[in-house]
């Protein structure tokens, strides 16, 4: 039989997590005089429960980074028609995701409208595909999400939830303001971050350019040694131009004019 037949299953056991090596199909098949159609047919069966595996794994991943599913923000259908410039390819070669292998923050900033948003959920519904684990959340919903376990005491538990992904996609940076409490708990996710091993990275999205974000947090040093660490290692990308909003917007004109009504006889002729 083919021996790749026997390396097939056992990479589709690999997945499955099931401890059943081609050596071990090998010798089974030797013992119950499997012919290559029968191998083959459980071949089959081991690659499509694996296929199942894989659907499955990549499903949940996408359910937990509260990116959307039903139209999903993809590099496939965003419009790289629209960009110019010489770096375009940089942005198009974001799909490997070779940023989040060597730990390299991204920063997608310019005006609203511009694609900044579609972008970061494209390279965050690329990890999902790649089976990494994302997380998507608006800079107001951190702030906020920051204050509740502040006043709950579950800050440690919050903090390693936002740790725990490979990659952070922070949204709408300079959208709110943070005070100094939560200006300090940023300092910790982003230093914890910093310090995670393996493959991980922060995507982050504003109109601001980073020099501008300190007017959104109160607390000087504590926002310096983040931004220190984010950018420490790190793609930035400025968007200029126009708004794609509002492309398939038709607007129409009409005008109205008043009718008078018909006055009344006073008194009809007898």
């Amino acid at each position: 039989m083919n021996k790749n037949l026997f390396e097939t299953i056992e990479k589709s056991c690999g997945v499955l997590q099931l401890p059943f090596s081609a050596k071990e199909f090998a010798q089974l098949a030797e013992e119950h005089a499997l012919s290559a159609e029968a191998a083959q047919a459980v071949a089959l069966i081991f690659e499509h429960m694996q296929q199942k595996k894989i659907a499955n794994t990549i499903l949940a991943l996408l359910r937990f980074s509260r990116l959307p599913l039903k139209n999903p923000k993809t590099f496939q259908n965003f419009d790289f028609s629209v960009l110019r410039g010489k770096n375009v390819e940089q942005i198009r070669n974001l799909q490997t995701l070779a940023a989040i292998h060597a730990h390299k923050n991204i920063a997608f900033i310019g005006p609203a409208g511009t694609g900044k948003t579609h972008l970061a959920k494209a390279f965050g519904y690329e990890c999902c595909q790649q089976g990494l684990r994302t997380y998507f959340i608006k800079m107001s919903e951190l702030r906020d999400m920051f204050t509740t376990a502040r006043r709950t005491g579950k800050t440690a538990s919050v903090l390693n939830s936002l740790v725990r992904p490979s990659c952070l996609i922070i949204d709408e940076v300079g959208h709110c303001e943070f005070d100094k409490e939560n200006t300090r708990l940023f300092f910790d996710l982003v230093d914890r971050r910093y310090n995670k091993e393996g493959n991980f990275n922060i995507v982050f999205t504003s109109n601001k350019n980073p020099s501008e974000w300190r007017g959104n947090f109160n607390e000087d040093d504590a926002l310096l040694c983040a931004l220190d660490r984010i950018f420490d290692t790190a793609t930035v990308i400025t968007i200029k131009g126009n708004s794609f909003r509002g492309a398939n917007c038709e607007t129409f004109s009409v005008q109205s004019t008043r009718v008078n009504a018909p006055t009344s006889t006073a008194n009809s002729t007898r």
